[in-house]
């Protein structure tokens, strides 16, 4: 669906597809925006399609790397976020598994990053880069911002925020593509 793509020039995807709670466009049902959102969540809201700056959540998954290559559970991966994250609340990434649609099962607690953890990493310009990948980093500083991945399974990741401002919605801050390192 061309709709999917949430930047033209980037490889980040809309969950939420058709604009409708009911998933109907058109008087047509658009069965399949409405798999690819129950992929990621049970529930659906009327709110869930208008959403307003500072309000309610927003999200968007990546299922591929910079150069539209799937992402490979047993490759090193990067995602830098511009600094000034337009999330009144808070940001998060977490890492799903592409077959069983559950956040990725390793030996790491949970595949998430929250943008309020007291050991999150910082680059100098605000920015924050995050590591995916199977090999837990060697430079302790770089663990705060790591999500494990499986050899030999897939995964996607979605990045929300939570309160999403204005710059969110007409596009003027947007996430990197993840680059494999």
């Amino acid at each position: 669906d061309p709709e999917a793509s949430l930047y033209a020039d980037r490889q980040w995807q809309r969950i939420l597809l058709g604009g409708s709670h009911t998933f109907v466009r058109n008087g047509v049902e658009l069965s399949d925006a409405r798999a690819r959102f129950h992929t990621y969540a049970a529930g659906m809201t009327p709110t869930m399609t208008a959403p307003e700056a500072g309000t309610g959540s927003e999200a968007t998954a990546t299922f591929r790397d910079s150069r539209g290559l799937p992402l490979d559970g047993s490759r090193t991966y990067t995602l830098t976020l511009p600094p000034d994250v337009p999330a009144a609340y808070f940001w998060s990434v977490t890492v799903y598994d592409n077959q069983t649609r559950s956040m990725l099962q390793s030996d790491q607690r949970f595949p998430s990053i929250i943008s309020g953890r007291r050991d999150l990493r910082r680059n100098r310009d605000g920015s924050v880069t995050l590591g995916f990948g199977p090999n837990e980093p060697k430079d302790r500083k770089l663990r705060a911002n790591w999500i494990q991945t499986v050899p030999g399974k897939g995964w996607n990741a979605v990045f929300r925020l939570y309160g999403p401002q204005q710059a969110w919605f007409d596009q003027t801050w947007r996430p990197s593509d993840i680059e494999l390192v």
